[in-house]
């Protein structure tokens, strides 16, 4: 009877994890919240002064002392970053146990490196400024960030964060696994950049690696103009003269006829290139 009621004492206590979010996240935090009892959401208000700049409050401050904390954040533009890191910034300073920041998507992770001098890497920028989370009384920040574009970045961040890669790979090898057809199913990569990515963790499958065979216009003046293809591998370095006309793919190895395709790329933006590989 002693030990029931230690359990249910222990069960009592366990701590919860507040979980606050964005604007754009609350529907996405209030689905999290619902899949468990040990997840309890709660609220900001997101508001502007008259001059634009951010006005924000954070409900209940007192009410996640010695709590884990964790924020869902969306750094869908330049626009709303400010005012989400506001709020990370100010959330490890309330005494909480620990603080976890999901940034399921790593916006500057193509602009990771240089390829000539003057090019600047946004991505290291940004890693930079998110290493500069409070460190809370538990610790280093830990920052959840789902398929960034290089695995490399780990290195961007300062010994304040600890980040954390995750992927959504395994849920989409399971998704497919469990379709009736999955025999006939076959991974394609737009480039050697996705193929590079993630061809390891989907190997079991048929494979179709696509290259990027694009068409570029030079011109000097008026009178002279050279048509050519230029493969993917030096892609990087036509734009840097001359005009896209139109970006086309071939299929470098691999068979798709007859058979369920899924294009995995490593980084959406427009989804263009999703739409020239389909096609």
């Amino acid at each position: 009877m002693g030990s029931n009621s230690g359990l249910g004492s222990n069960s009592m206590t366990a701590k919860k994890v507040c979980l606050f979010h964005c604007a754009e996240m609350k529907a996405l935090a209030e689905r999290i919240a619902a899949e468990s009892d040990a997840i309890e959401l709660r609220s900001i208000t997101w508001r502007t002064f008259e001059d634009g700049f951010p006005n924000l409050f954070i409900s209940n401050a007192h009410g996640i002392r010695g709590q884990h904390v964790a924020f869902l954040a969306s750094f869908s533009s330049p626009g709303v970053i400010f005012e989400q890191l506001s709020v990370i910034y100010a959330l490890p300073k309330l005494f909480v146990s620990s603080f976890t920041v999901v940034l399921p998507f790593f916006p500057t992770g193509t602009s990771e490196r240089m390829e000539e001098e003057g090019d600047v890497a946004t991505a290291f920028t940004l890693a930079r400024i998110l290493s500069n989370i409070p460190i809370s009384k538990g610790g280093p920040t830990s920052l959840v960030v789902f398929d960034i574009h290089a695995l490399q970045e780990r290195f961007y961040f300062g010994d304040n964060v600890l980040p954390c890669f995750e992927s959504a790979i395994p849920l989409l090898k399971n998704r497919l696994q469990q379709l009736p057809d999955s025999d006939n199913i076959s991974i394609a990569f737009p480039d050697d950049g996705a193929w590079k990515r993630f061809h390891k963790q989907l190997q079991h499958f048929p494979m179709v690696h696509e290259e990027d065979v694009t068409k570029f216009a030079l011109s000097w003046g008026n009178n002279f103009c050279v048509m050519f293809n230029q493969t993917a591998q030096n892609r990087l370095f036509a734009p840097k003269f001359g005009k896209v006309i139109k970006e086309l793919y071939a299929i470098k190895e691999g068979d798709p006829r007859g058979r369920h395709v899924v294009i995995v790329d490593d980084l959406v933006q427009s989804g263009g290139t999703l739409i020239e590989c389909q096609v």
